[in-house]
């Protein structure tokens, strides 16, 4: 079972928060007091990631939405919406194609159906598997988070962010490259009936916004939003006007509660 941890309302609509890539449930603290107002918000840790197992990877998609559904059964939901950010977005994809039943609704962060070069993933994950480490790919993964200006505003988020990213297990983090690294959902999505939302950052170098248009002129009726002043994590940076977005999107499942 993957790590996780439930907050807000016992008998409100579930919306599950997937992270990123080298993250964990602790990306999501900005998002919390908001967003636990008016639902039942569920964190997790992608498995290698946090708390959760690090079995031998490399995972795969298919395995990684899995968790989410076992998860839900877990916790003995039938159906929740979710918000992922990067690698978690790619995870609401995939759920949204594979399993439409278990998901209400949909808010796609930073992320893409399709990111090559599939060699550079594989390339990034031997070097963290040579390394033992995630600290060999540090550097470079840490300077697409951020905006230049969101890091100087903060140095001290930079610092946890970087400590978060340190202690992600290697193999975890190169199991996860191979998700990436195969990754390919451009046909897919346009099976998605659920209600979605895609949010990109006006600066993000990891997942530019083309990618975010590219989701959005596939699924029928999704919307999309840009948030300038941010960077690829739009949720740390921007996290007002991400959590106005997100309970926007939700306001009429947030209104079944209310």
């Amino acid at each position: 079972m993957m790590h996780h941890a439930v907050a807000g309302l016992a008998d409100a609509p579930v919306l599950v928060l997937s992270n990123s890539l080298g993250t964990n449930i602790a990306m999501w603290d900005p998002q919390l007091e908001a967003l636990s107002e008016h639902l039942r918000v569920v964190r997790y840790d992608t498995r290698g990631h946090g708390a959760s197992p690090v079995p031998p990877g490399p995972y795969t998609l298919e395995t990684i939405g899995h968790d989410v559904i076992e998860l839900l059964d877990h916790l003995e939901v039938e159906c929740a919406s979710l918000c992922g950010v990067s690698l978690g977005g790619m995870v609401g994809m995939w759920l949204g194609v594979n399993a439409p039943e278990r998901i209400d609704r949909l808010v796609l962060c930073c992320t893409s159906a399709w990111l090559p070069p599939a060699q550079a993933w594989a390339d990034r994950a031997a070097a963290v598997r040579a390394a033992s480490s995630t600290e060999v790919v540090a550097d470079a993964v840490l300077s697409r988070w951020l905006t230049p200006a969101g890091v100087a505003a903060d140095p001290e988020r930079s610092a946890w962010l970087r400590e978060m990213l340190l202690a992600t297990p290697a193999e975890g983090y190169a199991g996860c490259c191979a998700v990436i690294e195969h990754l390919d959902l451009r046909d897919d999505v346009a099976t998605i009936t659920a209600p979605t939302l895609v949010i990109g950052g006006a600066q993000d170098a990891a997942t530019p916004p083309e990618h975010q248009r590219a989701i959005v002129e596939r699924i029928s009726g999704a919307r999309l939003e840009l948030l300038d002043g941010a960077a690829h994590l739009a949720n740390l940076e921007q996290p007002h006007a991400l959590n106005a977005l997100v309970l926007e999107h939700l306001g009429s499942v947030a209104g079944r509660h209310a």
